[in-house]
């Protein structure tokens, strides 16, 4: 899992994983398996699957020419409203990218690390164990 910060100001973790060291050989599957996982979590909340690929396609936009197919995978795991600046960074989101040779997951860093630590364990688990 890497850290980077896209456009200087936002904290991507990605986890690239060889389609050969996958769980899963389809990104269907992918999100099924993550669906699940947040499905079954005491507090998050599935909101929907976003087609990213299929609609930046319709629109006519770019696509890196590598990938292949793009989802988002959309849920919440609030659980409390403190303020109203929390509702800025719900809900999260789980990229996940498809290119010829790997599945590439990408989310933005969680506010609390308890929910970021989650999702990593979440992603790290599409890693076949050797």
């Amino acid at each position: 899992m890497t850290k980077t910060v896209y456009m200087d100001k936002y904290p991507i973790f990605s986890l690239s994983i060889e389609k050969s060291e996958c769980k899963y050989d389809s990104i269907e599957a992918i999100v099924e398996d993550l669906k699940a996982k947040v499905e079954a979590h005491p507090i998050a909340k599935f909101i929907a699957v976003f087609n990213n690929y299929e609609h930046t396609k319709s629109l006519e936009g770019e696509i890196a020419p590598e990938i292949l197919d793009a989802r988002n995978l959309i849920f919440c795991f609030g659980q409390a409203i403190p303020n109203s600046k929390i509702l800025a960074v719900r809900p999260r989101s789980i990229g996940i990218c498809e290119t010829k040779e790997r599945f590439i997951l990408d989310f933005l860093e969680a506010p609390k690390e308890q929910m970021h630590a989650t999702m990593e364990s979440w992603v790290k688990a599409l890693v076949k164990v050797a």
